[in-house]
């Protein structure tokens, strides 16, 4: 393990607009997308009866219609295929679906509550870990994702003259708690006007604002996003380094030794980059074995460091 200078690189947009029925969320994540990618390709889960088609002559998408059952699963097969069909944008609309409709994670939790006796505990232990894989699809794809959530209202139980009161506190989106914190934006929608307000903004672009979801809204965030170093070129640069200080390992058990000790480093790599450097230490293991001190019964093998190209 090992610290790494802070970098901030470029990256894949993981956006949330959340707000009931009717506030704007499908035409607004549509037109934030046009901005996300200009001469791009966006593909759009529709979890809503088909409703995502009503914006076909407005914006060019693609379209996948989700019927039920919601099951983590189903969504996460999408996900990937959007990726592996090199679409630039994905908008999921509704991710609420995959909690509170027919076959998502409440459902889930309800029949294995069921089948655990009625032990609510077992069950959740048993169906977190769907609802956990398919946060990991979101954050882990690489293109922008957009979901958008619809919205309930949310209280808080406070002690008011010795008794329990329910407070509302404002609205709350349709999903697990907590699941906002997983996006790098978060726009809150109101139905007068389709007013959006970030309520979570780590960019910075958004924060203060109250606004109506535009290409423009699109244009800004990708700018924010494109102005961060390369992730290939820093993982280029780590590739370098690390193979300088594989090159310097003179004997097999200290070449293994290092591997164990800086797997986090290597993890860190690009997939590329990772094949890539695995294959270099394997050909400097091959080469301390293969050189004459090896042969000659040092089963270690100890030589010179010798540079070998990744």
């Amino acid at each position: 393990m090992s610290f790494n200078k802070a970098v901030r690189k470029q990256a894949k947009l993981r956006l949330a607009l959340a707000g009931p029925s009717g506030s704007g969320k499908t035409l607004g994540s549509l037109k934030i997308a046009q901005g996300l990618a200009p001469s791009g390709r966006i593909a759009m889960i529709d979890t809503e009866r088909g409703s995502g088609e009503l914006y076909a002559d407005v914006v060019a998408y693609d379209i996948a219609t989700l019927a039920p059952p919601y099951t983590p699963d189903r969504y996460i097969a999408l996900i990937q295929a959007a990726e592996a069909a090199h679409y630039d944008v994905l908008i999921i609309d509704s991710l609420s679906h995959a909690w509170t409709g027919l076959g998502g994670v409440l459902d889930m939790h309800e029949r294995a509550a069921a089948a655990a006796r009625g032990n609510s505990w077992a069950a959740w232990r048993e169906v977190t870990p769907a609802h956990n894989a398919l946060v990991e699809a979101m954050l882990g794809a690489d293109l922008h994702v957009i979901a958008t959530m619809r919205t309930k209202t949310a209280y808080e139980v406070i002690d008011s003259d010795g008794k329990k009161k329910p407070l509302k506190i404002g609205l709350a989106p349709v999903q697990r708690e907590g699941m906002e914190y997983e996006f790098t934006v978060v726009l809150d929608l109101a139905m007068e006007g389709h007013i959006a307000t970030a309520s979570k903004d780590r960019t910075g672009v958004l924060d203060g604002q109250h606004f109506t979801p535009s290409i423009a809204t699109g244009e800004a965030l990708r700018h924010w996003l494109a102005s961060g170093q390369d992730p290939a070129a820093i993982s280029r640069e780590r590739l370098t380094m690390l193979s300088a200080r594989v090159d310097a390992i003179i004997t097999v058990p200290a070449l293994e030794d290092w591997w164990r000790a800086h797997r986090e480093e290597v993890a860190a790599l690009t997939p590329a980059d990772q094949a890539a450097f695995t294959a270099h230490c394997a050909q400097r293991k091959a080469l301390i074995l293969a050189l004459p001190a090896a042969r000659a019964g040092k089963g270690n093998g100890e030589v010179p460091a010798v540079p070998v190209a990744a």
